[in-house]
């Protein structure tokens, strides 16, 4: 989709953040994770006025661009105009963890199959793979209130949330935050990798072997060892070098 470029009329630290968060949207289409327009992923601009840029509504995730995003404030007003208007329920969700966790830049909430099938399991997610080892040391629930549109339900996300990484929204879908947009992705990655395997397991029909619960406890540990300590920050080039063979128009 053909917009005009921003990026000479935003600082170079914005722009950075834009390029990052359309590549953000272009993986999460890429490997089959979204409902259509119906999902957010959101990244706080550096600054005193706790301003983040969303997704313009009503673009596929594969049309967007750093330049169609769309910056608001804490009150989902439109910091620049864009002729776009802001899911409501997205707005609701990521200003409320934007507002909780200023230690967070990137929000990511996904309605994958997989996902939200675990979300809807009174058990939720099960300790029985490496994947899920790494979600279970920082996980919350959230009872499902219905479609998040009204702000009395922010309360009860932050605390559900508190200062974990990873929450299953009840019969909704998962979210992840990061201190960057290439760890929430990461989290998002390990998080549905552990939701499909679950599926997959349960389909088997036998017993489910969990994992020793003294082997959770060194998990943050191992986790860093195998990113070298960046975290996301590990995968993300070679995913954007994946992104650039494919389609570069996402930094335009």
């Amino acid at each position: 989709m053909e917009m005009p470029s921003l990026k000479a009329q935003v600082s170079e630290q914005e722009w950075q953040l834009r390029c990052d968060l359309a590549a953000c949207y272009r993986l999460v289409a890429l490997y089959g994770w979204t409902d259509l327009v119906f999902t957010h992923i959101s990244a706080r601009v550096p600054g005193p006025e706790h301003h983040f840029l969303i997704n313009p509504y009503g673009l596929l995730f594969e049309e967007i661009t750093a330049s169609s995003l769309v910056l608001v404030d804490q009150e989902g007003h439109q910091v620049r105009e864009t002729g776009f208007t802001v899911n409501r329920a997205g707005f609701v969700i990521h200003s409320a963890v934007h507002a909780l966790r200023t230690d967070v830049q990137c929000v990511l909430h996904t309605h994958t199959r997989a996902g939200v099938g675990v979300s809807a399991q009174r058990a939720g997610l099960l300790p029985i793979s490496q994947q899920s080892s790494f979600v279970l040391t920082g996980l919350g629930y959230h009872d499902y209130e219905g479609v998040a549109l009204h702000d009395e339900e922010k309360p009860r996300l932050q605390q559900d949330l508190g200062q974990g990484s990873f929450l299953l929204l009840r019969n909704h879908g998962l979210l992840t935050v990061g201190r960057t947009i290439a760890d929430a992705f990461l989290a998002m990655y390990i998080f549905e990798s552990a939701c499909q395997i679950q599926i997959a397991a349960q389909a088997g029909g036998s017993d489910l072997l969990p994992i020793d619960p003294r082997i959770l406890e060194g998990v943050a540990d191992a986790a860093r060892v195998q990113t070298e300590g960046l975290g996301g920050g590990f995968v993300w080039p070679a995913l954007l070098r994946k992104l650039d063979r494919l389609d570069a128009d996402y930094k335009t």
